[in-house]
């Protein structure tokens, strides 16, 4: 017996799952610690069953690119941060800027 995409969404929706294409995608990034995956060109699908949301992501052009990893531990962001009377999201952002320059990154955020 097979089910053609028309039955296979009543079944589901009458299992209380809903499943809906998202358009206009152009890409999609899954973002690790060490590497990006960028996918181009992609499908993305949502499922929401039970209160959870799950995306299905298919597509044609896939491509890893390693990240590079910051020059700057939690620790300095810390200092930044508390030192500048900033967010350690603010502080973060400010070391990249700043090649991880502590000294630099603070002058930035108090100027």
């Amino acid at each position: 017996m097979s089910l053609d995409s028309r039955q296979a969404r009543r079944m589901l929706e009458r299992m209380g799952v809903n499943l809906e294409q998202i358009s206009d995608v152009e890409e999609v990034v899954i973002r690790t610690r060490s590497k990006d995956i960028v996918i181009k060109g992609a499908s993305v699908s949502e499922v929401k069953a039970k209160g959870m949301r799950v995306f299905q992501v298919a597509g044609e052009q896939i491509e890893e690119r390693t990240r590079e990893r910051p020059n700057f531990t939690e620790e300095d962001v810390l200092l930044v941060a508390q030192q500048a009377g900033v967010s350690k999201e603010m502080a973060y952002e400010a070391l990249s800027e700043t090649q991880g320059d502590l000294a630099k990154a603070i002058l930035k955020l108090t100027s």
